[in-house]
């Protein structure tokens, strides 16, 4: 029982003891269904404050020899999952848990680091196996292999924060290059599946590439673009966030509103973890995302300059999704090479989420969006900061009825470039109008083309259950008037469609006329009662 070699459950123990732990030990029956196999290699990436380290503490209470869990698991899913093994592996492995980002901490420099994570847990090792270790052997992957030839045994290994060299140490090519050997040494040698049952790393990022294969390519990857059979354990479910708001008194809409947004093609909305347990033991909602990461991260992607990206942050911010192309990206935070590779990045780091099956990422939820807000708000992208100034001015002239702010501010706007190029029909009108409300995203939920029964409304941003604002009900004409915009709305009673969502608040209607001929906005405001 040691730090590195066959650890005691006590880390694992320690997250039951802190309450409400959402049961996540279902994970160990896919490891145990692919231990000793030729998918025995498990790489799991996500973003921070998603729960990996828990996962791992989990696995690694689970397998050590080290411990003595039973009392820990007997009441978790995973005894009672049949066909999951769960007696002949508890507690039957040789774990081998490495931590990196301790390791990156306690090393002298960072230069260091591999070097004396090899030199620590080889002394471990020979402490814990005295005399199976060859004098002289610094190879760590040697050093197993000694070990299983004089014992028979085999090793689980675990791999916490696997990529933390390569975010702690961007521009240290060598010492990656050191690193990466290390790993390849022991899980792409002909000897690993006699020496190794197992292996579950956990990261941020996928497993670096080299041109367009994985540094790594025996390990089974799953990550926030393609979580694949791990879905379920790549953050809460939204059975267990319902579970818990019953539990403390909590509205599910308003969790919904700060956390949802990762939705999963295999079981559908993943909330962040420890955002909900955060609301859960403060008993409010609110962004904690800042106390775990800063936004100064964010700020420093989105504040490059390449093609495209501008636009695309602009539209996230309204509430759209941009089609991206994530094959290009090399899982690294240095090798990007454009727009799309951007992007791809946040989605890896939680700031953006992915839908698989239309290729699309978009901002997932309210907390994540006021992060976007504060880093454009503090970044070198004046043009961003504009935009977002301008949309909370428009909203805010919208409510005290200001028909000629909103034209002048839409003018601005269009003036700013940050609308289609292609800026000469009715549809790229209303792509403008969407983006210039991106604020109202903080207050309202959006609809587009609803049927009242007489035709189709334009826009209609109605406010959340916890929002005092009124509704707001816009139509949009083309080379005609603010005026019959309005008329529309009353004629073809649009009105009527807020009923189907039980409101009987106030409702603003407002109708937007653009110009062609003079390149002009109108307004049109007025309070429906």
């Amino acid at each position: 029982m040691g730090f590195y070699v066959n650890p005691p459950a006590d880390a694992f123990q320690a997250v039951l003891k802190g309450g409400d732990y959402v049961d996540k030990s279902g994970l160990i029956a896919y490891t145990n269904r692919v231990l000793e196999s030729d998918r025995m290699l498990t790489c799991s990436s996500r973003p921070r404050r998603f729960g990996k380290s828990f996962a791992a503490k989990m696995l690694a209470a689970y397998y050590s020899k080290g411990a003595d869990s039973r009392a820990l698991f007997e009441h978790l899913k995973i005894a009672g999952i049949k066909e999951a093994r769960f007696e002949e592996n508890l507690n039957k492995y040789d774990v081998l848990f490495l931590d990196i980002t301790s390791f990156i901490s306690m090393a002298e420099t960072i230069d260091e680091a591999v070097k004396e994570l090899q030199a620590d847990v080889i002394s471990e090792l020979k402490s814990v196996f005295p005399g199976c270790v060859g004098d002289g052997t610094k190879s760590l992957f040697k050093v197993l292999m000694q070990i299983h030839a004089n014992t028979g045994r085999k090793f689980f290994v675990i791999i916490d924060e696997w990529d933390a060299l390569f975010r702690e140490a961007k521009e240290k090519e060598e010492l990656q290059k050191a690193y990466i050997q290390l790993l390849r040494s022991m899980f792409k040698s002909a000897q690993t599946s006699q020496v190794i049952a197992g292996a579950y790393m956990t990261g941020i990022l996928p497993i670096k590439k080299y041109g367009t294969q994985s540094a790594l390519t025996d390990f089974k990857e799953f990550s926030m673009l393609e979580p694949g059979l791990l879905a379920e354990f790549t953050g809460f479910t939204e059975e267990e966030v319902i579970s818990l708001c019953k539990k403390y008194g909590l509205s599910f809409e308003e969790a919904c509103k700060w956390y949802d947004g990762y939705c999963l093609d295999q079981i559908g909305h993943v909330y962040c973890p420890n955002s909900v347990m955060e609301a859960v033991s403060n008993l409010r909602f609110g962004s904690y995302w800042t106390k775990t990461e800063t936004y100064e991260t964010l700020k420093t992607y989105i504040d490059l300059n390449f093609d495209g990206l501008k636009d695309a942050v602009v539209d996230l911010l309204g509430g759209k999704r941009c089609r991206i192309d994530t094959g290009t990206f090399q899982n690294d935070m240095t090798s990007l090479s454009g727009r799309d590779d951007i992007l791809t990045l946040l989605a890896h780091l939680g700031y953006l989420a992915y839908d698989m099956e239309s290729e699309e990422a978009f901002i997932p939820n309210e907390e994540v969006r006021r992060e976007f807000v504060r880093a454009i708000r503090e970044g070198r992208r004046p043009e961003l900061a504009k935009a977002v100034r301008l949309s909370d001015q428009l909203l805010s002239a919208t409510l005290r009825l200001d028909e000629y702010m909103v034209a002048e501010i839409l003018e601005n706007i269009h003036e700013s470039e940050i609308t289609p190029g292609n800026y000469n029909n009715e549809q790229a009108l209303r792509y403008v109008v969407i983006t210039a409300y991106q604020s109202a995203v903080d207050h309202y939920m959006r609809f587009e083309e609803l049927a009242s029964g007489k035709g189709y409304s334009d826009i209609l941003f109605l406010p959340r259950k916890t929002s005092s604002k009124p509704a707001l009900l816009i139509e949009l004409k083309w080379d005609k008037n603010a005026e019959k915009a309005i008329t529309q709305i009353r004629e073809k009673n649009y009105m009527n469609i807020i009923k189907k969502f039980d409101y009987k608040g106030e409702l603003i209607l407002v109708g937007i006329n653009y110009s062609t001929k003079n390149k002009k906005h109108a307004c049109r405001i007025e309070k429906y009662h």
